[in-house]
């Protein structure tokens, strides 16, 4: 299965694509991730992203693509993949298409702004392995400390409450037409925000049929 997750900043993609790539055993490929290994790594790719992630604002789409490109090409993706943060635009979306990269269904996960406000400042990201936890819903089993690797959590710059509502601004203005995209193409699915993660998933995968 090749799927897309649409849904604004903090509505719970990555969360749900990893849930997804385990049940589907396909690999989820998060622009995020890729942007931010990059940035880590000191790559000419990253340090062109870093100005652009730091301030909210969205990525050019040749690096984007670039790189969304490279990853597919890889021999874990041929039985399917999850694209996380991409396509963020229409011309995106027709760039992917153009590159042959096919899509079976887009599945939107719809979430009122204020909800990602207050679930975006708990959340807390780890400095070294990148892995993602709120201080709520998903916190780690000690505070401040990583599970996975024992590294330090922060607030990442784009979980500041300032830059969430100018990603929201941006996401409504240069994403959400692509709900309007893949409907016309019959490829689109939408799923309401639930108060729990699970529950969340069980609707996903309802609407998936799986």
């Amino acid at each position: 299965m090749k799927l897309i997750l649409l849904g604004a900043p903090g509505a719970g993609k990555g969360t749900q694509a990893e849930i997804l790539s385990h049940k589907l055993g396909i690999p989820t490929i998060s622009t995020g991730n890729i942007l931010r290994a990059a940035i880590k790594n000191g790559t000419p790719v990253g340090l062109k992203a870093k100005s652009y992630v730091e301030s909210g604002a969205l990525v050019p789409d040749d690096v984007i693509i670039g790189i969304v490109a490279e990853r597919l090409a890889e021999p874990d993706c041929k039985g399917g993949y999850i694209l996380d943060g991409m396509p963020r635009t229409i011309p995106q979306a027709e760039a992917l298409e153009t590159a042959g990269v096919a899509i079976d269904c887009a599945l939107s996960i719809e979430i009122a702004d204020e909800v990602i406000v207050e679930r975006m400042s708990g959340r807390r990201t780890c400095t070294n392995c990148g892995a993602t936890y709120h201080v709520v819903s998903a916190p780690p089993k000690a505070e401040g400390v990583c599970d996975n690797c024992g590294s330090a959590l922060t607030i990442r710059k784009d979980d500041a409450p300032e830059t969430v509502k100018s990603r929201l601004e941006v996401y409504h203005r240069e994403t959400e037409p692509l709900k309007a995209f893949y409907e016309a193409r019959g490829k689109l699915k939408s799923v309401d925000n639930q108060p729990s993660i699970e529950a969340t998933t069980a609707e996903i995968e309802k609407a998936l049929g799986i």
